[in-house]
């Protein structure tokens, strides 16, 4: 997707270069970002790399050992309550109420955080998210996909400018996962901005406007999903049938060759171009090399 973005405007968030470790360990390592209002901006990296700890320093949960945050220009560590009506999370864990209904825990979300602030419905979130036939149920016994949904449903309540995600997608099954992926892009349309760690690359693919590639504790590349690509040195493959038999061609420019081709006597045309799965695996084996 495309983001509309204001080139005077303010980013939504800045992270300038943000140092964290545990111990003797580092973990994030001069991590500089920024997001722009109306992006998607999807955090990509394998285990261990950072990902997690970035997003806490983001939502002032941990502080940086050197580097400064910001979100909408404020210091997240010191922001009120009406700083956090404007964002929506969704963490990887979540602290609840197990013996709590569905409209009691999001009821007291509603009370106690978003109190001085416009907000949905309980109802309008719980429709919005497909379990509107849970509100009665108790935490404990919805699955975990449900219970990703129901995350997701908080995130919502306040119609946050912006939702910060870290893997909302995990067990939810593809039903759900469509659903969420719908309802972040809707909130985008509405002007939110969208900050998301994944491991699922075919989310990224679908939902980034911008992709931020994460290793070793840095951000190692950062674009959008087609300059991504562009980076590989691989050909795209097109194939076709012509008088019953296979044909493939590799070729840096298909939609030259598809021009040489007679259409009208082929069938099964396909052409492949690498993937942003491609260009991360082939990103991310670099930096462990380097």
């Amino acid at each position: 997707m495309t983001a509309t973005v204001s080139p005077t405007a303010p980013p939504v968030i800045r992270a300038d270069a943000l140092h964290l470790a545990y111990g003797q360990t580092s973990v994030l390592r001069g991590v500089d970002v920024d997001v722009h209002g109306g992006e998607v901006v999807c955090l990509l990296g394998p285990n261990g790399v950072g990902k997690t700890t970035f997003v806490e320093t983001l939502i002032g949960s941990l502080a940086p050992g050197s580097g400064r945050v910001r979100v909408f220009g404020q210091d997240p560590r010191r922001a009120g309550s009406g700083f956090w009506a404007r964002i929506g999370l969704v963490q990887q864990n979540w602290t609840d109420h197990p013996k709590w209904r569905v409209k009691d825990q999001l009821e007291w979300i509603r009370a106690i955080q978003l109190s001085a602030a416009p907000a949905d419905t309980v109802a309008q979130v719980l429709d919005a998210v497909g379990l509107a036939d849970k509100a009665d149920s108790r935490l404990s016994r919805l699955s975990g996909g449900q219970r990703r949904m129901i995350d997701f449903a908080a995130a919502l309540l306040g119609r946050p400018e912006l939702l910060v995600l870290d893997e909302p997608t995990t067990g939810l099954d593809p039903v759900s996962k469509a659903r969420l992926h719908d309802l972040i892009l809707d909130r985008v349309d509405e002007s939110a901005t969208v900050l998301m760690t994944t491991h699922d690359l075919a989310e990224a693919e679908r939902l980034a406007s911008r992709v931020l590639i994460m290793s070793g504790g840095r951000i190692i590349a950062d674009d959008t999903v087609p300059g991504l690509r562009e980076r590989l040195s691989t050909d795209a493959e097109v194939t076709w049938v012509q008088d019953g038999e296979r044909h493939v061609h590799a070729t840096a420019e298909p939609e030259r060759f598809l021009q040489r081709l007679d259409l009208t006597a082929i069938s099964g045309l396909t052409v492949t171009r690498p993937t942003l799965e491609d260009a991360y695996l082939a990103l991310v084996d670099k930096e462990k090399q380097s």
